[in-house]
């Protein structure tokens, strides 16, 4: 895990003992906790259809239900896994991160693919008295769902997350759950011939010579994730994965010099992937730079931050080059669509399409880095999208991104139970806390590592607290 600790252990302890309020900001800057308070106000929204549980979803639309016998869509698997990756990567500022998480997981539950019984439907519309899958212009009644890869990717990992922060011996096994969903991606979101990333679940029951068999999204290629994936479930077939996914950025960065990938990628005749057609899947643009891709500099530059991957760094060079000629250096300047070739095909700016270039750009480019990131500062507020794009970008930036370890759950010990005596209760809270202020010896120091990056200080603490008085 990564995380910076930039106040003093001893200080904190000292505050803590004396009942001072502390928040664990984990290296987290102030533009990043009060954006996430601002994203967190506007689009994390309770279910208040369900009544005999709490259930927290991402708001993404623009309308809400207003009568008239029409469904409305509010949310999709993408926004739901975005969610849960911020609500597990603030649990050190937010002391409701775990109810919020929680009340995802269970959203997540409770709307199944009808094919992936691990995965995520879709998308979920409003019908005035229930939020129902499957609708189709407007009805209000559900119908046949399916998933769509990237949430499915995200909710994976957020749930790997949930147990490096909290464990997974309480109410929910989050560890066991992430092992469900990634055996499920790996089953039905993956090609087994090609070791392709599918469009989603239901391309599992496309036959071979259908377009969208051997079709792949380049926002999908979430790479980082593929490497945990095998780690965790010992399964290397992901590794299959990851380097057929960097042979076809590798293939496009090759051919075009400019970094820029399309929202969707073919596999042709002779078994090369190339920008699909227009109105393959989505729209016009579906070959080239639009809104599915303006993601990949964050996806892919992910990869290289985290695991050092010199492709994913030739890729961000590539991006990030062709963006500051195309901008004369001037971030703001960035346009919403570009052509595989980098011929422009919008004429006005949108975060989304600047937000993931600050991850590229922290890669190796650090002047383009700061200038991006001062216009995502200031930039204001924004939809749906490109706000949470910019949170999640915001939590990378500051090198806040958990990595979850191996077999998290597999710890025998019980967790908080630092001196050893089989149970987790004020005892060891006041051990821990001699332990910061004293260098005490701790029987099951292992036990106190909350935050599970292999160091005891004081935000392991803060998280101790917070579960003895939620206990």
């Amino acid at each position: 895990m990564k995380f910076i600790r930039n106040l003093s252990a001893v200080v904190l302890s000292v505050m803590m003992l004396q009942g001072i309020p502390v928040h664990a900001e984990n290296g987290l800057s102030q533009d990043t906790l009060d954006f996430y308070d601002y994203w967190k106000q506007k689009y994390l929204v309770q279910d208040n259809y369900v009544t005999d549980e709490t259930q927290y979803y991402v708001y993404y639309a623009e309308d809400k239900y207003n009568g008239g016998n029409q469904s409305v869509a509010v949310t999709v698997s993408e926004a739901h896994g975005y969610g849960m990756l911020i609500t597990a990567s603030m649990a050190g500022y937010d002391p409701d991160a775990k109810e919020y998480f929680d009340g995802m997981y269970r959203y997540f539950k409770a709307h199944p693919s009808d094919i992936g019984k691990n995965l995520m439907s879709w998308q979920q519309c409003d019908n005035g008295s229930e939020l129902i899958d499957g609708a189709e212009e407007g009805s209000m009644t559900g119908g046949f769902c399916d998933s769509a890869t990237d949430g499915d990717m995200d909710i994976a990992y957020a749930l790997l997350i949930a147990d490096a922060v909290w464990g997974s011996d309480g109410d929910i096994d989050y560890y066991s759950e992430a092992l469900a969903v990634i055996d499920d991606i790996m089953k039905y979101d993956i090609n087994h011939e090609f070791w392709t990333i599918n469009l989603g679940d239901w391309v599992s029951e496309c036959e071979p010579e259908e377009n969208y068999y051997s079709a792949t999204r380049c926002s999908d290629f979430i790479v980082q994730y593929l490497p945990v994936f095998a780690e965790v479930s010992g399964n290397d077939d992901w590794l299959k994965v990851y380097d057929t996914t960097y042979g076809i950025i590798n293939g496009i960065v090759d051919k075009y010099g400019t970094g820029i990938l399309p929202d969707f990628v073919i596999r042709d005749k002779s078994g090369n992937y190339v920008p699909a057609p227009a109105d393959f899947l989505e729209s016009e643009n579906d070959g080239n730079y639009y809104y599915n891709s303006c993601r990949v500099p964050w996806r892919i530059g992910m990869d290289y931050l985290i695991n050092k991957n010199s492709d994913s760094l030739r890729f961000t060079q590539a991006i990030d080059n062709f963006m500051k000629s195309a901008t004369n250096g001037d971030p703001w300047e960035v346009l919403a669509g570009y052509t595989p070739d980098g011929k422009a095909i919008e004429d006005y700016n949108d975060l989304c399409f600047t937000a993931p270039l600050l991850i590229s750009a922290k890669c190796s480019d650090s002047q383009w880095h700061d200038d991006i990131r001062e216009v995502l500062i200031e930039y204001g507020e924004d939809v749906y999208y490109g706000d949470t794009i910019k949170m999640l970008c915001l939590i990378a930036d500051d090198d806040c991104w958990i990595v979850p370890e191996k077999s998290g759950n597999t710890d025998k010990s019980v967790t908080g139970d630092v001196n050893a005596d089989g149970k987790f209760d004020i005892a060891d809270l006041v051990a821990m806390q001699k332990f910061l202020l004293s260098g005490n010896n701790l029987k099951d120091w292992q036990a106190g590592d909350l935050l599970k990056d292999n160091k005891i200080d004081v935000f392991d603490l803060v998280l101790m607290r917070q579960l003895i008085i939620k206990n």
